[in-house]
């Protein structure tokens, strides 16, 4: 990118995923972090040299073409209609925000105003699922019948205003939609309260996507290990992509042969074929996140989390808690 200048970020917020975005935007070609703000100052010492701010408007005052935005999901709606009246194009972290209406509100904000908006979902850019998507898009897995995630682990000291279904359950919603591109039509759920929160600590959901898919998520802020699975299975066999590890196995179905009337007699399904782990490239999915939205900034062909698409997220969250609070189908096609 030499001979054209640098796009200036900022950054708002130095918390427990804004000190990772301020090491990425440091390093990251085509980009000068020129400012960071954070009500606590910078706590985790990742400013750099570089000034630090209070707030935002301070942080607008060092002219940004971008900004990256990583303060509590409470705080998005403020934060985020300034930038877009600044005209500043923005990511802000998931999910985009607490409600739909203010999902709604933040995304026609910036649709108005001409920017690129975009919501930071950093598991979409894991190396496992860009591999499954990619495969799954030439049809490698025939038709796609299932798509079953497991995210689970302990309790993180970092959450506060939010119970799990709109901190990790958004990431599992949104990945989902897109591996598959299909969107949800439908939602059923249960949540549980186990840990004296007034938010739900655990979720069970089942879902059903616009091709027909079929869709489980279990999340849960419980066990005493983690786990990040999405298992995709269709006509040709399964994909099994461990985010934890950035790896993609393909458990293929048994050769078919043709069956006599006793085979038939006494199917219980696919069997069992060869089973494949890719040897994949791993970079970090954080890194790739921030080179998408530069990319979409300077009007390259970019895969960016849209606002459109976080608010679509949002929607469904909004359908899976109201199941679990009337036990009533939700229809969660946005109007």
């Amino acid at each position: 990118m030499s001979g054209v200048r640098p796009l200036r970020a900022g950054l708002l917020g130095l918390g427990m995923m804004g000190r990772h975005h301020a090491r990425v935007l440091a390093g990251l070609e085509g980009v000068e972090l020129v400012a960071v703000a954070d009500p606590s100052g910078d706590v985790h010492g990742v400013a750099g040299g570089r000034p630090v701010e209070s707030d935002i408007q301070s942080l607008l005052a060092h002219g940004l073409d971008y900004c990256v935005v990583a303060v509590p999901a409470v705080h998005h709606e403020e934060v985020g209609l300034t930038l877009a009246a600044a005209g500043v194009h923005t990511m802000i972290e998931k999910p985009l925000a607490l409600d739909s209406g203010t999902a709604r509100l933040l995304a026609a904000a910036f649709r108005a105003a001409g920017l690129v908006g975009a919501v930071g979902y950093v598991e979409r850019y894991n190396p496992a699922l860009q591999q499954a998507r990619r495969r799954v898009a030439a049809g490698e897995l025939g038709e796609l019948y299932q798509v079953v995630t497991r995210r689970q682990g302990p309790f993180p000291t970092r959450i506060s205003n939010v119970g799990v279904v709109k901190d990790l359950g958004t990431h599992d919603i949104d990945l989902t939609a897109w591996v598959t591109q299909q969107s949800f039509v439908s939602v059923a759920a249960r949540t549980a309260h186990r840990s004296g929160r007034e938010d739900e600590d655990l979720v069970a959901v089942v879902g059903q996507l616009s091709g027909g898919t079929i869709t489980n998520h279990l999340v849960n802020w419980l066990s005493p290990f983690k786990e990040r699975v999405t298992v995709l299975t269709g006509t040709k066999g399964a994909f099994v992509a461990d985010t934890l590890t950035a790896d993609l196995s393909f458990f293929a179905n048994g050769k078919v042969v043709e069956p006599s009337w006793d085979q038939i007699a006494n199917f219980r399904g696919v069997t069992e074929g060869d089973v494949v782990r890719y040897a994949i490239a791993k970079p970090e999915p954080l890194r790739v996140e921030h080179e998408q939205f530069r990319d979409a900034l300077l009007g390259k062909d970019a895969d960016i989390v849209t606002m459109d698409q976080g608010l679509a997220t949002v929607r469904v969250t909004e359908a899976v808690l109201e199941w679990a609070h009337t036990s009533q189908t939700v229809d969660a096609t946005l109007d």
